[in-house]
C-alpha cells in the first residue's frame, strides 16, 4: 500500500512535514502528533512525536491524542521543570489506559512505542520509549541521537531478568523486540515491581539540547526507517533533498519511498522538522538533478532497446551495476527507482504493472 498521508506546517520560525505509508504490513498501526504553537503561555513551543504501534493500532491513536495534553498538564511542567514533566506524563498515560475496556479486559493488546520533541526559542527535548528515533542534524551528518530501547541491552536485560522474563532471539520472552513501550500491559503485570520494573518499561529516556545556529534538520521516524538507513545516510539524503525541493511533504514522501525500494517492509512514518539553519533550494543542485535524470532517460532507453525480453527487474539489475553520476547520497539509486519506474511505463506501458513494488 504505496498511497501516502501527508501534512506540513509552519510556525515559531520552524518548518515540518510529515509522510506516512502502510507499506507492505496488513494494516496502518503508525500514528504521529505535530503542532506548532501549544497555546497560552507555550504559544512559542512546538509538539512533534511519531509512535510505531503493535499488535493492534489502539494505544499508538491514543498516545497520539493524548500525549501532549499529559505532559503539559503535569504540575512539574507547569514549574518549568520539562524533563521531569514529560516523564511524569509518560508514566501517567501509561497507566491511565489500564482502565480503557478493551484494554482492561485483555481483549487489545496493543502497545506502542514512541519518540517526541518539545521545541522552544531556546532548547531542545527530545523523549524515547522503544525503536521509534530520532536524529539531530547539523552539515549533513548526524549530531545526535535516540538510543533504541533493545531487549538486547545490558541494562534492559537485566531489568528483564529481574522481572522473571527472558531475552530469546533478542526479543522479550522471544516474543516482543522492544524492550519499553507504552500499553503491552501484558508484559508489566509482575506483582511487587514498580512500573518502571517490568518486563517492559513506560519510562522514557530524555535529553534536552541547546538549539544552535548549525542546527539543520530533526528527523522523527519509526524503525520501518532505521531498519534500511542508518543515521548518517538519513541525514545526507535529507540534507541533499533540501537542495532541490523546499516542499517537506515531497522530502519526506522521498525518504519512505527510498526505504522501501531498500527493502523495509514496515509501517513507515516520519516528520522532518527544519530549522533556520537548514539548506535551501539550489540551482545548481537542481541542475544537477536535471542532468542525472537526463542520463537515467537515456541508458534506459539504450538497455531497454537491447533487451529481450524486456524485463524490468534486469534493468534495475543492470543500472545497479553502473556508475552513475550524482545519485542522492544515502539513498543511491533505490531514490530514483520511482524515476526509472515512471520511463519504464512510458517505453513499454503494456508492461508497466510489472514495474510496481514487489512485482519484479
Amino acid at each position: 500500500m504505496t498511497s501516502k498521508h501527508n501534512e506540513h506546517g509552519e510556525g515559531n520560525g520552524l518548518r515540518y512535514g510529515v509522510g506516512s505509508m502502510q507499506g507492505w504490513r496488513c494494516e496502518m498501526e503508525d500514528a504521529y502528533h505535530a503542532k506548532t504553537g501549544l497555546g497560552e503561555s507555550l504559544e512559542d513551543w512546538n509538539y512533534f512525536a511519531v509512535f510505531d504501534g503493535h499488535a493492534g493500532d489502539n494505544v499508538a491513536k491514543h498516545c497520539a491524542g493524548n500525549l501532549l495534553q499529559r505532559i503539559i498538564t503535569t504540575t512539574e511542567f507547569g514549574n518549568n521543570d520539562i524533563t521531569k514533566g514529560i516523564h511524569t506524563g509518560f508514566l501517567q498515560l501509561d497507566e491511565s489506559m489500564r482502565d480503557l475496556p478493551e484494554l482492561a479486559t485483555g481483549v487489545d493488546k496493543s502497545g506502542t512505542t514512541a519518540v517526541c520533541a518539545f521545541i522552544s526559542r531556546q532548547h531542545l527535548y527530545i523523549a524515547n520509549c522503544g525503536d521509534s528515533r530520532a536524529v539531530l542534524c547539523q552539515n549533513g551528518q548526524p549530531i545526535f541521537s535516540t538510543q533504541d530501547h533493545k531487549p538486547i541491552l545490558p541494562g534492559e536485560k537485566e531489568r528483564i531478568l529481574n522481572a522473571g522474563g527472558s531475552v530469546m532471539v533478542q526479543r522479550v520472552n522471544g516474543s516482543l523486540a522492544v524492550s519499553r513501550a507504552l500499553g503491552d500491559f501484558t508484559y508489566k503485570n509482575v506483582k511487587d515491581l514498580g512500573q518502571c520494573e517490568q518486563l517492559v518499561s513506560p519510562e522514557p529516556e530524555i535529553f534536552c539540547r541547546d538549539r544552535e545556529p548549525a542546527d539543520e534538520f530533526l528527523v522523527l521516524a519509526c524503525d520501518g526507517v532505521w531498519d534500511v538507513m542508518s543515521n548518517e545516510e538519513l541525514c545526507q539524503f535529507v540534507h541533499n533533498r533540501l537542495q532541490i525541493s523546499d516542499s517537506l511533504v515531497d522530502v519526506a514522501n522521498q525518504v519512505i519511498d527510498t526505504c522501501l525500494h531498500k527493502g523495509s517492509r514496515d509501517n513507515m512514518c516520519i516528520i522532518i522538522i527544519v530549522f533556520p539553519g537548514a539548506p535551501t533550494v539550489s540551482e545548481d543542485a537542481q541542475k544537477r538533478e536535471e542532468a542525472l535524470e537526463a542520463h537515467l532517460r537515456n541508458r534506459i532507453e539504450e538497455i531497454l532497446e537491447k533487451m529481450d525480453p524486456v524485463e524490468y527487474g534486469m534493468l534495475l539489475k543492470t543500472l545497479a551495476n553502473e556508475d552513475i553520476p550524482d545519485l542522492p547520497p544515502g539513498g543511491g539509486l533505490h531514490a530514483k527507482s520511482s524515476y526509472v519506474s515512471k520511463v519504464f511505463k512510458e517505453l513499454h506501458p503494456k508492461l508497466a504493472e510489472t514495474s510496481e513494488v514487489g512485482k519484479y
